[in-house]
């Protein structure tokens, strides 16, 4: 049974595939008012993970309870409209042609590639307050197709916010960006995360330098299985990176941010 403030609950969650165990015995739970951070090597299951949260990966062994409903019994077309996405793979499937306003739009509707949808003045309004908000309305009408990395990632979480999700999954939001757009997006990620009307955030990464200030919980995955997981203080520390990177670090923590590099005997 879920409590009432419980957007995600996951038991004993595996994920197989073509003979590979992705996730393995997976226990994970999220309450509305949490900012969760995935942190691992390549390999470790994070994206899988966030894929099972988003609906769209079903676990192979387990159970998952999203916003209320169990996976595998619900009507996934009535239950992702509340869950907000953004990976690089959706960034893929936006067809060439396709402006920024209408991108952000068809999220409504969760699809990509506007086409015959009907969209009030509402509709166009709430648009242009979160591109505003991820200091993009000047791309309004630019074509996505020819936007800065930086500029992509944050008109992609403008476009996740537009159903007004209860959970909002970000898979790897900063990879590829320069320092300056890192910076740029982290500070309106921080911002997100200490609004208390936004929506329950999960955001995975490689790198602790990537986690925003306001973030309050953590996970570390390697190899398909949880290292740690928790209020974010206990998980993010030398030794749990340690073990989930396998080589030793050094931590160190400055207004609200990580920065770790590894440690060597000479």
């Amino acid at each position: 049974m879920s409590s009432p403030g419980e957007v995600l609950q996951l038991r004993d969650v595996s994920v197989r595939r073509d003979g590979a165990m992705l996730l393995k015995d997976v226990d994970w739970t999220v309450e509305e008012d949490e900012r969760w951070v995935i942190i691992g090597p390549n390999g470790a299951g994070k994206t899988t993970l966030l894929q099972v949260a988003a609906t769209t990966v079903h676990p192979t062994a387990g159970g998952a309870r999203i916003l209320g409903e169990q996976l595998g019994s619900v009507d996934l077309f009535e239950l992702r409209p509340r869950i907000g996405f953004t990976s690089a793979s959706l960034a893929e499937r936006v067809p060439p042609g396709e402006k920024v306003i209408d991108l952000v739009l068809t999220a409504s509707y969760a699809v990509i590639g506007r086409w015959r949808e009907e969209y009030t003045s509402a509709d166009v309004h709430r648009a242009v307050t979160l591109l505003e908000q991820m200091g993009c309305a000047h791309l309004i009408r630019r074509r996505f197709a020819t936007l800065s990395e930086g500029e992509r990632k944050r008109v992609q979480i403008a476009r996740a916010l537009m159903p007004d999700p209860e959970l909002l999954l970000l898979d790897e939001p900063a990879a590829g960006l320069d320092l300056g757009a890192r910076e740029d997006l982290l500070r309106r990620l921080s911002d997100l995360a200490y609004d208390e009307t936004a929506p329950c955030l999960v955001l995975v990464t490689h790198h602790v330098e990537e986690i925003p200030a306001g973030f309050t919980h953590g996970m570390l995955l390697r190899d398909g299985g949880i290292v740690a997981s928790g209020p974010i203080e206990s998980v993010i520390t030398e030794e749990n990176l340690a073990k989930c990177f396998g080589l030793p670090l050094t931590l160190e923590q400055r207004d609200g941010r990580w920065h770790a590099h590894a440690t060597f005997s000479s």
